[in-house]
């Protein structure tokens, strides 16, 4: 089988943000095929066009980044039933300007968790849409929204309840099949 470079977005710029316990989780979880590495968002300035001609440095390395994987993989809180402004901005730096979107083609999937018993799913549905307009086809199921609770994921990403860890590794099998068939169809230009 073939080997696919991931990179995972965490949404939350927060130091102890579940949602990076879910991210390594994930990772613990993954199929060998794919080798998974996070791609960070904190120092991104916030996105101008005025920044079109000529990006920062820090700019730069991250749409390389994206640029240089074969598909991204989102871990994202909900914010106001929305995602957070600095996912949002990250987005907006590896997409423009137009005709440069670093997402063209990309497989993706979408996961989140919350304390809330819907988990992320309103803020996903966002994402989703945004994902839409750069082109990047998504894996539409299984769908994920994980209700967080305080022992669920150890800071380690080590998963404590069967079923959770159960659904998360089938999750990954998932994507991972959906990033061949992408692949397949749209093979990446390098």
């Amino acid at each position: 089988m073939a080997k696919y470079e991931v990179g995972y977005l965490v949404g939350s710029l927060a130091s102890n943000s579940i949602n990076r316990k879910l991210a390594l989780a994930l990772v613990n979880l993954s199929p060998p095929e794919l080798d998974l590495r996070e791609i960070p968002i904190r120092d991104l300035p916030l996105y101008c066009y005025d920044y079109d001609s000529d990006y920062p440095d820090v700019a730069k390395r991250f749409k390389d980044a994206i640029a240089n994987v074969d598909a991204v993989l989102f871990v994202t809180p909900e914010y106001n039933r929305s995602i957070p402004g600095a996912l949002k901005n990250a987005i907006d730096w590896a997409s423009r300007p137009y005709g440069k979107n670093a997402f063209t083609r990309k497989p993706s999937a979408v996961i989140g968790t919350s304390p809330g018993s819907i988990g992320t799913a309103v803020g996903q549905q966002h994402l989703r849409s945004i994902l839409s307009f750069c082109n990047s086809p998504q894996m539409n199921a299984p769908e994920a929204y994980i209700q967080f609770t305080p022992d669920l994921i150890k800071d380690d990403g080590e998963v404590t309840r069967d079923s959770t860890a159960e659904f998360l590794t089938n999750y990954m099998a998932e994507f991972r099949t959906f990033i061949e068939r992408v692949l397949t169809v749209l093979p990446r230009q390098r």
